[in-house]
């Protein structure tokens, strides 16, 4: 499906991370910005299933509250 937007938020079909990509646009961070702490965020869960051999949840993975995010 062709994104219809030059900047649109993740696909709405992962709450999780598009509520967190949303949270950081709320704070006025810029597009390039929230995607890159939100990539960061997925690498950093990604890392967690690597090292200890799970499969990626999503309620597992995002069930802590999101970290003071980086200004």
């Amino acid at each position: 499906m062709p994104c219809t937007s030059r900047h649109s938020a993740p696909s709405s079909d992962h709450r999780e991370p598009a509520a967190y990509y949303d949270a950081l646009r709320d704070r006025d961070i810029s597009y390039n910005a929230a995607l890159r702490q939100l990539g960061n965020r997925l690498v950093g869960i990604l890392h967690g299933c690597l090292k200890t051999h799970t499969l990626y949840d999503e309620a597992v993975a995002w069930n802590e509250p999101a970290q003071q995010v980086a200004a």
